[in-house]
C-alpha cells in the first residue's frame, strides 16, 4: 500500500469515527438529567395496585413492586394505614426491608435507616427515601 493511499484511507476512517462521536453526542442522555424520571415513570403514574381482600391483609406485611415497597403500618383499609417508598437504599442501591417491631425500613447492607416517610434515621445514607403516594377506592390500594 503507497504512502497515498494509506492517507486516504485514514482520513475517511477518521472522518467516520468523528461523525459517530458528533451523532452520539448530539443524542440526549438521561444518564446526565439532574432529576431522572423516578422507577415506574412520572408522578402521575399508577405503578401497581393490589386487592386489600387478598393482599397485605396483617399489619407488617409487605409488597415489593416496580421499584417500591409498599407496607402495611397499622389496621384498617386507610391511605394512613399504608406507606410506600423506594426499595432502593440512597446509600447503595441495596433493597431494603421493613422492621415491623422497630417501625422502618432497614438496609441489610451498611445498616442504614429510614422511617415510614422515608426520611434518614441512621447513616450512612445521607438521602431520604421517595416515598409514593397511596390511594384507596374501595378494596383496591393504588401506588403512584
Amino acid at each position: 500500500m503507497e504512502r497515498k493511499e494509506f492517507l486516504s484511507k485514514l482520513g475517511i476512517g477518521f472522518a467516520a469515527v468523528c461523525v459517530g462521536c458528533g451523532v452520539a453526542a448530539c443524542g440526549s442522555s438521561k444518564s446526565n438529567d439532574p432529576t431522572p424520571t423516578p422507577p415506574g415513570g412520572d408522578d402521575d403514574e399508577n405503578l401497581f395496585s393490589i386487592n386489600l381482600n387478598s393482599e397485605l391483609t396483617s399489619v407488617g406485611q409487605s409488597k415489593v413492586s416496580n421499584g417500591v415497597i409498599l407496607v402495611r403500618t397499622a389496621a384498617g383499609n386507610n391511605e394512613s394505614s399504608f406507606t410506600a417508598v423506594q426499595v432502593a437504599c440512597t446509600h447503595q442501591g441495596t433493597a431494603i426491608n421493613y422492621n415491623n417491631a422497630q417501625g422502618r425500613f432497614i438496609c441489610p447492607n451498611h445498616g442504614s435507616q429510614f422511617s415510614n416517610s422515608g426520611a434518614v434515621l441512621v447513616g450512612p445514607a445521607t438521602t431520604a427515601l421517595r416515598q409514593y403516594n397511596i390511594d384507596i377506592n374501595g378494596n383496591t390500594l393504588t401506588v403512584s
